[in-house]
């Protein structure tokens, strides 16, 4: 069934049906109703926010404690495209996270979804000005987690993009869920580990480097975006992560991406280089040591009544190493 253009609202019922043929091609304002416990808030927070403000966000969500996920399904619209050709291991799947509130598939990348086997899905009011995490991330989990659930999806060839601040939520997004996501374009678009992102929690971060990709894709033009990738790929080894890739847009200024340099990009995250075992073990045990120094600061001046000191040192530990310096950094600012 391929019918460009198809308004979807009834595709997720065509999934109770073993033998329905689920539709192809360029699909609009498409409602999925499987909601997921990987997009619930508490799971959101514990991956995409430093352990200070998950912990303020959940109590803030106290008085509302029987409301798990962020958004209703059958309010919200997606658009995808799928190619008609399924691969013999099942599709790849690009989640796309707009800049706009639009919410529509790039046409000009459907001939590229079409020769190497992406479903492209996007939401529509997840731009720049909608709610970082309450929305855009849980919009694009769930539209990761519904389409690996309608189509045979191959489960390692799932990954995470956007455009502009789309690609920052798209890196974040990468960053925190590398057990869904095992990497991420970045289209114009990226921030610092470390410094405005968070790393998560040590398990998620370690999957991160071992099994996860970054391509950064920027037009040679966008000078703003150029510093910005620049600063973002300077602090990856802090976080020993070395799987990463820089493909070049010459001519081009802060534009969406053309279907030249989409195509080498999509064939570029699927070239997975994992890090040399030995270098990788080195690399966190020096990451670790470093936190560790942090901490038993803290802790020592709160010991001697420095507790001022302690506690703005605490929340550069909070935002720079996020979840890696938790239960720790939890524990020492709730001593007294």
């Amino acid at each position: 069934m391929n019918r460009p253009g198809l308004t979807l609202a009834f595709l997720l019922l065509l999934s109770c049906s073993a033998a329905a043929e689920v539709p192809t091609g360029l699909l609009k304002d498409v409602v999925f109703t499987h909601y997921s416990e990987l997009s619930s808030s508490g799971e959101l927070a514990r991956r995409l926010l430093s352990p200070f403000d998950a912990l303020r966000m959940q109590q803030h969500a106290a008085a509302d404690a029987g409301r798990k996920q962020t958004l209703s399904l059958e309010q919200e619209r997606f658009a995808m495209y799928v190619p008609a050709k399924e691969p013999p291991n099942g599709y790849a799947l690009l989640v796309y996270v707009p800049p706009s509130d639009q919410g529509e598939v790039p046409s000009r990348w459907t001939r590229v979804l079409d020769r190497h086997g992406f479903i492209l899905v996007t939401a529509a009011n997840s731009g720049n000005d909608t709610g970082a995490f309450d929305r855009r991330a849980a919009l694009a989990v769930l539209a990761a987690t519904n389409v690996i659930g309608l189509y045979h999806v191959d489960p390692q060839r799932v990954y995470v993009s956007g455009f502009s601040g789309g690609s920052r939520m798209a890196m974040r997004l990468a960053l925190g869920y590398p057990d869904l996501f095992h990497g991420a374009l970045l289209d114009a678009g990226s921030d610092a580990i470390g410094d405005t992102v968070p790393p998560p929690p040590k398990p998620l971060l370690e999957q991160f480097q071992t099994s996860s990709r970054l391509i950064y894709l920027t037009g040679q033009q966008d000078d703003f975006h150029l510093d910005m990738d620049s600063r973002s790929r300077h602090a990856l080894p802090e976080w020993c992560i070395t799987d990463v890739e820089t493909i070049h847009m010459p001519w081009l200024g802060h534009e969406l991406a053309e279907p030249g340099a989409m195509e080498r990009a999509l064939v570029a995250l699927e070239q997975h280089h994992p890090p040399a075992a030995d270098n990788l073990d080195a690399c966190r045990a020096h990451l670790q040591q470093a936190l560790d120094v942090q901490l038993d600061q803290v802790r020592q001046w709160k010991q001697s009544g420095e507790s001022d000191k302690a506690l703005i040192l605490l929340r550069r530990i909070d935002m720079h190493y996020g979840g890696l310096a938790a239960p720790r950094s939890i524990e020492l600012a709730t001593q007294r």
